[in-house]
C-alpha cells in the first residue's frame, strides 16, 4: 500500500515530465552503495574513479554539479539531505525537477550562497555539514568574494514539521502511529488531509499540547515516543499524558469571516448555537448560515453588524450576559432556482464537513495592536464587505435594491462607506469572484466535473475509492463506491469484486451518462500497475472505464481501455468516448452503442487532455512528453499535429466557436492560446505556479485556471489573455468546472475539499 502515496504525488512529477529514459551515472552502476561524498574526500573519489576508468570526477569537478533535469541516485541523496534540513517536503524521487530546484534556491539564500539552484561543491559542503554553516576548511571561496553569514535556523521547537496539505512518506508514518494509538481510522495514504488533521488535534488534546492540528517538533516527539496514549472511549474522560511542553494556551481568535474553515469557526458556531442564533449543525465552516447568525447576534448586542467575528464580538459571545435570539425578519426576496435534475433526486445525504486550519492575517496576541472595538475594524479593513458579502445570503440574481432593502431593514450599518461597498459588490457580469461554499468530508478530489444538469461528480482516486456527487445546493447526493464485479459485464476472467481509482469524468450531451476513467484496478489478475514514469514496453495492466447512469447513480457498464487512463471526452453526437492512456501512450476510442473499445491510436509519451471540435469532427489531444498537440480526425482516425506549441501541454479547452484552443503548458507554467485550424500560436500568459486544469465560461470570454503549486485559481480574459483576478484556495487545486446557469466555479483541491466560487 506504500506505493499509493507515490501515486498520489504523481502531479509533482508531471511538473517536468520528459520522455527520456533514466540516466544513471557509471559510478552508480559500479558502486551503487557509494553515496556522493564531500569535497574533502574528493581526492579519494578521484582515485577510485581513475582506477576503474570512470570519467566522472565527482563533486570536486564543477562540471558534475547537479542541476535541473537530472535523474540519478545522487539526486535522491540530495533530496534526502534537503528533507532532513527541512527544505524539501516531497517524496524522494531521484529526479531534479522544479520542486527540488526551488528547495535548493531556498537553502542557498538561507545560507548566504549563490542562489542559482545548482548544487556545486560549495552548496553540497554546507548541506552535508549538518550545521547549516559553511566553514573555511570545507568551502573554498575566491579571495575577492566576501563570505556571507548564513542565517541561523530556527529552534527545533518552533519549526513546523507537517501540516494539512503535505503529501509525503513522513505523513504516512504519522498516520500509522496515530492509527496504532487509536486516533486515526482512515486508510494510510501519506496525504495530510482533514481526517489526519482531526486525528492530530485529538492526539494533541489528549497529551496537553497546543491543539492546532499541526505536527510540530513537540507533537512529533509525543507521537514517536513509543508509548502513545490510547484514544479514550467516548464515555471515559481522557487524561492528558505528561509531556515536556509549555502550558496549554487558549487559541487566539483572529478575524473570522465568511469562507473561513477552522476549529475557531467551530467554537464560534457552538457559542451561537447555544444562545439560539444558529440552528444548523456545527461544521467548522463559516458559511452563509453562520454569517447570518453572527449578524443577528451583533444586532441583538448593539455591535457593528458586519458579519465578522472580531475581538469585541467574540468577547461578548464568551460573556455570561448573552441575549437569547429572537425571531428576525427574513429577506423579502427569495430565490427559486430553475428546476433541474439535482432537485429530483430523493433524500440527499447531508454534507459532511470537517474543520481545517486556515492562516489568518491578523492575530490578537496582546492589547498593544488590537483594534479597540469592531467599529475600528470597519474603518481599517479594505474593503470590509468585499469578504463578508452580506448580499451573498441572497441568490446572485437579486437586484441591487433587494440587497439594500435587506441590509437596511435587518442589519442597519453605521457608515456610508459600508453602504457604498454593498453597491459595489452587487452582481454584475464583470464582478469579482467570491467564495460561496467549501465542501469537505472523506474526499481527495482529483477532478470535479459538471453534468450540465445540476450534478457535480468528484473523482477521489484510490485514496477514498469513491465518486462523490453533489447538487446545485452544494449538498452531497450520493457516494458511489468504485467497487465493481467485472464478470457481470462480460469480463469473465475477473471473478469477484474489484476496485478502481477514479481520475476524470465526462458526460453525454444529455447528461444521462457519466464516463469515469480509473488510474488502475485492484484485485486478482492486476499485478503490474502503471505509474507516472512508464512506457508501453513495460506492458502494464490495462484499466477500465466506468459508465454511470445519472438517474440511478449506479455503475451500469464497464469498458476495458489502455494502461493508466487519464482524461475522458465524449463526442457531441454521443457516439464516441475518447480516453487518453498515460502508460500505453495511446488514445482509446469507445463506441457507445457497442459499449466497447473499437480503436487504439498511438500518440507518443504521456497523452493527457482532450478537447473535441464538434463542427470539424476533430479531437485535439495534449501529449505531455512533447511540445505538440495531436489533431485526430474522428471520421477516419487519422492524426495530424499542431507542432511546437509549448513544453509539456497538459490540459485543453476549445472555445464555443471552435476558433481557439487553450492549452496549459506543464513544462513552462503558462497558458497558450492557439488559433484553429491552422494551429497558430497567438500568445502565452503566466497564471501562477504549475497551472493544471482549466475551464471556459459558456460564452468563451473567461478562462478559469487552477495553479497547483501556489494554491490559487486565476480568471483570465480570453480576448487579450489578461489575468483579471487571482484567488488563494485550498492546498493543491487540481480540478475545476463551471456551471453556466448559476455562474459558479467549482474547484477540486487534492488535499481534501471542494471550493465553490460565484462569478
Amino acid at each position: 500500500m506504500d506505493t499509493l502515496a507515490y501515486l498520489h504525488l504523481a502531479e509533482i512529477y508531471e511538473t517536468s515530465v520528459n520522455s527520456e529514459q533514466e540516466n544513471i551515472a557509471d559510478s552508480d552502476l559500479c558502486y551503487p552503495e557509494l553515496s556522493w561524498v564531500a569535497e574533502g574526500r574528493g581526492a579519494f573519489m578521484l582515485f577510485i574513479s581513475c582506477a576503474f576508468g570512470i570519467s566522472s570526477l565527482g563533486w570536486s569537478n564543477p562540471a558534475q554539479a547537479l542541476k535541473k533535469g537530472e535523474k540519478n541516485s545522487q539526486v535522491a541523496s540530495l533530496q534526502q539531505k534537503l528533507q532532513a534540513a527541512g527544505y524539501f517536503k516531497q517524496p524522494v524521487t531521484g529526479y531534479f525537477g522544479p520542486v527540488t530546484e526551488a528547495a535548493i534556491i531556498k537553502f542557498q539564500k538561507a545560507h548566504g550562497l549563490k542562489a542559482d539552484g545548482v548544487v556545486g561543491s560549495q552548496t553540497l559542503a554546507v548541506l552535508e555539514s549538518g550545521l547549516g554553516t559553511a566553514t573555511a576548511s570545507v568551502v573554498k571561496t575566491k579571495p575577492s568574494v566576501t563570505k556571507s553569514t548564513p542565517k541561523k535556523s530556527q529552534p527545533l521547537s518552533s519549526q513546523v514539521v507537517l501540516q494539512r496539505g503535505d503529501l509525503s512518506y513522513e505523513v504516512m508514518s504519522i498516520q500509522r502511529k496515530l492509527q496504532a494509538a487509536g486516533y486515526f481510522d482512515q486508510p494510510i495514504t501519506g496525504d495530510f488531509n482533514a481526517a489526519t488533521e482531526e486525528a492530530v488535534i485529538k492526539f494533541q488534546k489528549a497529551y496537553g499540547l497546543f491543539a492546532n492540528g499541526i505536527v510540530d517538533a513537540r507533537t512529533l516527539t509525543a507521537i514517536e515516543s513509543g508509548k502513545p496514549q490510547q484514544a479514550a472511549a467516548p464515555s471515559q474522560p481522557t487524561t492528558p499524558a505528561v509531556v515536556s511542553s509549555p502550558k496549554v494556551r487558549s487559541p487566539q481568535i483572529s478575524l473570522l469571516r465568511r469562507g473561513d474553515i477552522s476549529a475557531e469557526v467551530k467554537l464560534i458556531q457552538q457559542q451561537l448555537q447555544a444562545s439560539g442564533y444558529l440552528e444548523q449543525s456545527i461544521t467548522g465552516s463559516f458559511d452563509a448560515a453562520t454569517e447570518i447568525a453572527v449578524l443577528k447576534f451583533q444586532k441583538a448586542h448593539g455591535l457593528i453588524t458586519d458579519g465578522i467575528v472580531g475581538p469585541k464580538t467574540f468577547a461578548v459571545m464568551k460573556s455570561k450576559s448573552i441575549k437569547s435570539a429572537s425571531p428576525t425578519p427574513q429577506p423579502a426576496h427569495q430565490n427559486s432556482l430553475i428546476p433541474d435534475k439535482s432537485k429530483q433526486l430523493k433524500n440527499p445525504i447531508k454534507e459532511q464537513t470537517k474543520p481545517s486550519p486556515k492562516a489568518n492575517s491578523i492575530k490578537f496576541a496582546n492589547d498593544t495592536n488590537q483594534p479597540t472595538n469592531d467599529n475600528s475594524l470597519v474603518k481599517n479593513q479594505t474593503p470590509q464587505l468585499e469578504n463578508s458579502n452580506i448580499e451573498k445570503t441572497l441568490i446572485a440574481s437579486a437586484s441591487e435594491s433587494d440587497l439594500t432593502q435587506f441590509v437596511s431593514e435587518n442589519f442597519p450599518l453605521d457608515t456610508s462607506a459600508q453602504k457604498d461597498n454593498i453597491q459595489k459588490t452587487a452582481p454584475s457580469h464583470s464582478s469579482k469572484m467570491t467564495i460561496k461554499k467549501t465542501i469537505s468530508g472523506r474526499i481527495s478530489p482529483k477532478s470535479i466535473v459538471h453534468s450540465g444538469n445540476g450534478l457535480f461528480f468528484a473523482q477521489n482516486m484510490m485514496y477514498n475509492h469513491t465518486i462523490t456527487v453533489y447538487n446545485r445546493q452544494h449538498k452531497l447526493v450520493k457516494v458511489i463506491p468504485d467497487k465493481v464485479d467485472l464478470s457481470k459485464f462480460g469480463y469473465s476472467k475477473f471473478k469477484g469484486n474489484y476496485q478502481g481509482a477514479p481520475v476524470e469524468a465526462s458526460f453525454s450531451q444529455d447528461g444521462k451518462y457519466a464516463w469515469i476513467s480509473n488510474y488502475q484496478m485492484y484485485g486478482t489478475g492486476f499485478n503490474n500497475p502503471g505509474s507516472d514514469k512508464c512506457n508501453p514496453s513495460q506492458k502494464t495492466d490495462k484499466s477500465f472505464l466506468y459508465r454511470i447512469n445519472t438517474d440511478s447513480l449506479e455503475i451500469d457498464h464497464v469498458v476495458q481501455v489502455g494502461s493508466v487512463p487519464k482524461f475522458v471526452a465524449t463526442s457531441n453526437n454521443e457516439g464516441l468516448v475518447l480516453v487518453s492512456n498515460w502508460c500505453s501512450w495511446d488514445l482509446s476510442v469507445v463506441d457507445t452503442a457497442k459499449n466497447k473499445e473499437i480503436k487504439r491510436i498511438p500518440l507518443g509519451p504521456y497523452p493527457r487532455g482532450i478537447a473535441i471540435d464538434a463542427v470539424a469532427d476533430k479531437a485535439y489531444v495534449a501529449v505531455m512528453g512533447s511540445y505538440d498537440i495531436a489533431s485526430v480526425d474522428l471520421k477516419n482516425f487519422s492524426v495530424k499535429w499542431l507542432k511546437n506549441i509549448g513544453n509539456a501541454p497538459r490540459h485543453l479547452n476549445i472555445d464555443p466557436t471552435g476558433k481557439y484552443l487553450y492549452a496549459s503548458l506543464n513544462g513552462e507554467g503558462k497558458i497558450a492560446k492557439i488559433q484553429l485550424p491552422q494551429g497558430k500560436l497567438i500568445g502565452k500568459v503566466s497564471t501562477g505556479n504549475a497551472p493544471r486544469s482549466m475551464v471556459l465560461s459558456d460564452d468563451g470570454q473567461r478562462l478559469y485556471v487552477v495553479n497547483y503549486s501556489d494554491n490559487t485559481i486565476s480568471k483570465v480574459r480570453t480576448n487579450d489573455m489578461k489575468v483579471m483576478q487571482k484567488i488563494t484556495v485550498g492546498a493543491n487545486p487540481i480540478g475545476i468546472t463551471y456551471d453556466p446557469q448559476t455562474r459558479e466555479v467549482w474547484v477540486a483541491c487534492y488535499s481534501g475539499n471542494i471550493m465553490v466560487f460565484q462569478d
